[in-house]
This record gives C-alpha cells, sequence and structure tokens, in this order.
C-alpha cells in the first residue's frame, strides 16, 4: 500500500476513535480541561520574564522546545547515515536498494520517528491550551505540507532542507496570522491556503519536468 493512503487510513482511525472516546462519558463529547498546573506548564511557561509593567514577555518554552528539535533532526539528515538513507531512497529507491541501502527499516525508522515527534506535538498543543478535544490537530496536515513545499520540499523526494522548512514555517505562519489580523475570514484562509499549496505543487512539478 502506498505510504500516503496508509497514513491517511490510520489517520480516519485514530480520529473516530479519538471521537468515539470524547462522546464516552464523562466527557458526553465535550472537551477535557482543568489539566494539571504542572503539565499546562509544559506549553506556557515563560523563559526570563520582566516583572514590569510593560516589559519584556519572555520567551515561551515552546519556542525553545521547538528551535531544540529543529536541531536535532538537522542532525539527524546530515550528519548521520540514517540521514544520508533517508535522501537517498528519496531521490532514488531504486539506486538505494542497489547501494546497499535498507530501504524496509530506514522508512520504518522515519515512521516511527514521525510518529514520536506527531505525539510530542499533541502534549505540547494540549498542555499550551491547558486542555483537549478530539479536534485537536484537524487540518494540521494541509499546514505543514503547505510549509514545507514552501520551504523548497520536493514533492518528488530526494530534495529538502531542514533550514528551508524552517523558513517555510515562518513564512506561512507569517501569512496565517497576518490574514487573521486583517480581518480574512477563515474560510477564505482555507482557499489561500489550497492556491499556495497548488502554487508551490505546480512550481516544484515545473523545476522536476524540466530536469
Amino acid at each position: 500500500m502506498h505510504p500516503f493512503i496508509a497514513t491517511l487510513a490510520v489517520q480516519v482511525v485514530i480520529f473516530g476513535a479519538c471521537s468515539l472516546y470524547f462522546d464516552m462519558e464523562p466527557n458526553s463529547s465535550q472537551p477535557i480541561g482543568g489539566v494539571r498546573n504542572d503539565f499546562a506548564q509544559l506549553g506556557q511557561y515563560k523563559i526570563a520574564p520582566s516583572n514590569e509593567a510593560g516589559g519584556f514577555p519572555g520567551i515561551s518554552i515552546l519556542i525553545v522546545i521547538a528551535l531544540a528539535v529543529t536541531g536535532v533532526i538537522w542532525f539527524m539528515l546530515n550528519k548521520t547515515n540514517f540521514g544520508k538513507n533517508v535522501y537517498a531512497i528519496g531521490g532514488n529507491r531504486e539506486a538505494a536498494v542497489v547501494s546497499g541501502v535498507n530501504v524496509f527499516a530506514t522508512i520504518m525508522g522515519i515512521f516511527i520517528l514521525a510518529s514520536a515527534l506527531y505525539g510530542f506535538g499533541g502534549v505540547l498543543e494540549a498542555a499550551r491550551t491547558a486542555g483537549a478535544t478530539n479536534q485537536y490537530g484537524n487540518g494540521y496536515e494541509l499546514d505543514a505540507i503547505a510549509a514545507c513545499v514552501v520551504g523548497g520540499v520536493s514533492l518528488n523526494g530526494g530534495i529538502g532542507k531542514v533550514s528551508g522548512i524552517f523558513s517555510g514555517v515562518l513564512i506561512f505562519t507569517v501569512i496565517q496570522y497576518g490574514l487573521q489580523f486583517i480581518g480574512v475570514s477563515p474560510m477564505w484562509q482555507q482557499v489561500i491556503k489550497g492556491i499556495i499549496i497548488a502554487v508551490a505543487v505546480a512550481v516544484d512539478m515545473s523545476k522536476y519536468t524540466r530536469k
């Protein structure tokens, strides 16, 4: 089965299972709130805030965590055999097999690493909002795809840098918050996201075709 289809199928199954859980008593489809303060601090803690009115608001611990995770992933992709194998498989799977790369183990490693990061991100999101609901993360996959494509990741595989993805995330976040700031409707924001994804993929495909 194609990895994208397998991932999509499991995503739908897990979302349905979470929805069934939230529909049970005592939640009855209501968001979970009232989490422990020490758990909420995991996503709400501020580093070096100023006690003065109007002073430095501090740096969110989420920014520090995001930079740390970004650094770890950069190191894995650029300084380890695992990262080289990832690029090799993305560029040409058959050539990677001939070169002696364990394709199955590498792909499983990619999925396991991604799953761990998704779970970690979910924990941080619940801590940031001091609550949880089955709708958390709904539609985030489109934001992730858009940010990666804008950051130079090729959907044909084998091309992409962590620095580019980081830039894509910043650009896409600025666009999203900018649209919210000027009062653009959430429905139109989805339309604009779709256009950005389509244009970025079209540009990537045109480069791939010329090559």
